[in-house]
This record gives C-alpha cells, structure tokens and sequence, in this order.
C-alpha cells in the first residue's frame, strides 16, 4: 500500500484548546470527518464545524465523571488496525470499526498541578488515562495514523495541512510518531516521580523535553548540551550565547547568593566566589566584593540579590567580565551594561525547585538531596573559654555561608562581612589556610579581628595555630574529630573564640 496517506477522520480530545482553532477550521476545509467528546467537542461545535460524538460512535456515555470516555474497541480499533493487513480490514468492516487517519491529543496538566501544590485528590484526576493510552496506540500504527500529541506539535500539523492538502508521508508519521512517545515516557517519567518523592523504590528517572546546544563543553573540542528550561529562570537581556562553563558558574553564583538576606554582591571564577560582601546598599558590597580579588574577578561570573540601579552599573561597567546575574536592573542601569554585545546579562526570575542533585559517574548516576543548611547565630556552639562577640557572630555565619559553597578543602577568612580571602580545592585544610592567608595578604587585607570558617572539622591543631599566628579572632568548624580538644587547646591559648556548628559542608 501506498506510504502517502490522506486524512479523512480525526479523533480530537484536548485539555487545552488554545491555537486549536485554525486546526479545526482546516480540517474542515479538507472535509475531515470529526470525532471528539466532552469540551473538545463544545469547541468545534461553537466554531460552526461538524462533529461526530465519540458517545455515538461507541453507544456508551462519558461514564465515572469523565475517567472513561474514549477507552473502547471501536475507538482504539479504529486507530489501531492495519490497512494493508487483509484479516485486520475483514475485523473492521465485521465489528463496524471506523478508521482514525489521525488523533490529537493534549493531556491533563498533571506536573502543572503538582507544581501548584495542588492536595493528592485533584493531582491524582490530572492523571490522564485515555488521552495517553491514544497517544501511545496511534504512535504504535504511525504506518497509517498520524499522531499529534500535544500543543507543541499545533504549529507543525498546522503546516503539514496547509503544505501536504490533507496528505502525510510515512515520514512525517514516523516523526510526529517520535515526539508522542517523547510526550508519553516524559508523562509517565513525571508520574512515577511523584508518587516516588519519598524513593521508597531506588530508581532514577529524569526527563528534559527542553534543551540548547552550547557553544561547547567544558574545552572547545567538546560538544555540549543543556537540557532544562533556562528561560523559566532568567531572562537574557544581552550577551553572546551561554557555554557549559558559564552555566556551571551561573549554577554556583545562583545558589551561593541565595543564601544571604541583607543586599550582597558575589563574584565568581570557576564556580568559587574570589570575592563577596554584604552592605547596607548595593554599590557599596559591590566595591567591596570586587576589592576581594580583583585580579581573579577579570572575566568572571557577577551576582546580586538586590536590582543593579546605574550608579552600581557605572562601577560595574569598568570590569571584563561574562555574566552579570540580578533579580532586576533599572533602564539606565541595563541600557549602559547592554554596551557591550557579549557581555551576558541575566533577571533572574526565580530559584530552582529540585531537591535533589545528581551528576553522571562511572557507569550511572549518584543522587543526593542538595546541601540546603545555612547555619544561624543561634546554631553557634561556642567550645572555647572566650565566646564571639556580636559582630564575630554575624561575621562567623557569613564566612560559614561562603565556605559552604567553595570547594573542598576549603577555607574562608572575613572580617565586616566582606570576604578576605579564601583557599579552596586544596588536598589538605592547612594549604587551604595558607592560601586563603596569601591571598588576604596579597591585597593588603588586616585579619586582626577576622574570623575564619572551614568547611570540615580540624583533624590536628594546626590550623588553630596558623590562625592565632595570623591575627584571627574567632572560627567556625563542624567539629567532630577525635582531636578536637587539641584544636580548643589551641584556640585558649590564643584567645580565639572558636564555635562548632554539627554540620559539615564539604563540595566537591
């Protein structure tokens, strides 16, 4: 039989209507015979459109509040027999199965409604049943039945009816073919999701229906893609095309600045903040932020959680730098940073809901829940003779807030809520200090009074030592390691007032 099949019924059941106008109104022209049921049926009906109940096709109603409507032989005959198989055209015409050339079909919102934190009752009705069991019987005979299986394919059957008369290939059946067992598995992949939010079954499943191609991967011979919705978080105001490497900096930046409340400026070079501080206004943290490393803030990744208004733009736009991230930007603020046409530009819209991590290793996938702690003043156990004044208090849980998020081993120094220096990625927590104290020294910072943050506890005394030495006030650490009396030791012998928090941070 011939592969070019034309049109001449349709089964359309459809939760949302839009943009199904013109489809209709087409249809019709090529004199396509109609079948629907429930709303989908009102709409063509008030378009002035012939059509033909699925209810007087099947000789039952829409039963059990509308849970079963379309799951009949005559339904699922009609889209399932073959056309060139001579048993299957006998059974047809025997049981009065009609033919349905094409299906179209848009599921029940069921991720909308769990979005929306909906109670399990309704989440459980947008669980759609006949829709998908269409979708996944007309994408199984896509020799003879064309399937469209969501709004996202309107446009593309639009065209396909405008250029082909009512009149598809076995190519252009195979392809819509594709995209409805992309709509199915993802469906079903958000499904077992949900009812799996507690993993009481250990299986890993994630579907992304939306990607872009990168420039590249981490280096230019690597390919690289994203998949996920980037324009649900941020719109891009200005700038070239984003890389795998930015996106891994805007990750870091996005979660990092998420964690403070007072107005912050961070900077970020491979995915570790060089410089951050908190201030009573914006331009302020900036310049301080800025003057923590600016050697390493050339090119780097700029976050703010409060608008960049244009004096804060003016101080901005003297650096080189790839990504600038804020929740908004006043006109002149974004009109002067839209300068530069490379220069990428983000309003951040919202935060990520995943609680989970996951990245690709060895033959699989590891899964965590994202590091979600941010320890307060009142999670500050003091362990030494002197405890931290106010001010070491709110300086510690800065310091801690950063150290959270650098590379393990890591450590910070602070001092007036402004990063100092910081080591990190190193293979022992003493190199870490020894960095974090060049880097402070290399742009003339003053640690008497600093404080200090570590991400782990201090498996010997040294770091206690070292910090004494260097003018350090007060720590933060989780504790818990067999020596820890030594590093308390070390700290009264210092008048240092060091604070365990329970709760280690380590990133890798």
């Amino acid at each position: 039989m011939s592969e070019t099949k034309r049109i001449k019924s349709v089964l359309i059941s459809v939760y949302h209507k839009d943009h199904l106008e013109s489809i209709i109104k087409k249809l019709n022209e090529l004199q396509v015979k109609i079948y629907s049921t429930g709303g989908t049926k009102s709409f063509i009906e008030q378009l002035g459109v012939p059509v033909t109940s699925v209810e007087s096709l099947t000789d039952y109603p829409s039963i059990f509040g509308g849970r079963v409507k379309t799951l009949h032989p005559k339904v699922f005959g009609g889209i399932l027999y073959r056309r060139d198989e001579a048993k299957d055209r006998e059974e047809a015409a025997k049981y009065g199965v009609p033919d349905v050339d094409m299906v179209i079909i848009d599921l029940y919102p069921f991720q909308a409604a769990v979005a929306a934190g909906e109670p399990e009752e309704a989440v459980i009705e947008k669980i759609d049943i006949g829709g998908i069991s269409l979708i996944r019987a007309a994408a199984k005979n896509y020799r003879d039945v064309l399937v469209v299986p969501s709004m996202r394919e309107y446009a593309g059957l639009l065209d396909l009816l405008n250029t082909g008369k009512g009149e598809t290939t076995l190519e252009d059946r195979r392809k819509f073919a594709a995209a409805a067992f992309n709509v199915s598995s993802h469906y079903d992949t958000a499904i077992f999701n949900y009812f799996n939010r507690r993993q009481e079954e250990p299986v890993f499943k994630q579907s992304f229906t939306e990607g872009m191609t990168l420039r590249y991967g981490e280096n230019p011979h690597q390919k690289g893609l994203f998949f996920g919705n980037f324009d649900e978080l941020f719109d891009k105001l200005n700038g070239k095309e984003i890389s795998y490497n930015n996106l891994l900096d805007i990750d870091a930046a996005v979660n990092l600045i998420a964690d403070f409340d007072e107005p912050t400026f961070a900077v970020l070079k491979h995915n570790n903040a060089c410089g951050l501080a908190s201030s009573g206004n914006l331009t302020d943290a900036w310049k301080k932020a800025l003057a923590g490393d600016p050697v390493s803030a050339f090119g780097g990744v700029l976050v703010a959680n409060r608008e960049i208004d244009e004096a804060t733009a003016q101080e901005i736009d003297r650096l080189f730098y790839e990504v600038l991230i804020a929740p908004s930007f006043t006109p002149e603020a974004a009109a002067l940073l839209q300068g530069k046409k490379n220069r990428i530009l983000l309003r951040q819209k919202g935060v990520s809901p995943e609680r989970q991590s996951f990245r690709s290793l060895l033959n699989g996938v590891a899964v965590q829940d994202r590091d979600t702690a941010t320890e307060t003043v009142a999670a500050l156990h003091p362990v030494t003779r002197r405890q931290p004044t106010q001010s070491e208090a709110m300086d510690l849980v800065f310091a801690n807030k950063i150290v959270k998020h650098s590379k393990s081993n890591a450590i910070v120094l602070a001092k007036g809520k402004q990063l100092l220096g910081s080591g990190m990625g190193q293979t022992s927590r003493v190199d870490a200090l020894k960095q974090a104290l060049e880097k402070a020294k290399t742009f003339n910072f003053d640690l008497q009074g600093a404080v200090l943050a570590s991400d782990a506890y201090f498996p010997f005394p040294d770091c206690a030592e070292i910090a004494g030495k260097a003018g350090i006030s007060a720590i933060v650490q989780p504790g818990g390691s067999k020596r820890d009396n030594e590093s308390v030791d070390a700290c009264n012998r210092a008048s240092i007032a060091m604070v365990f928090t329970g709760v280690r941070h380590f990133k890798h």
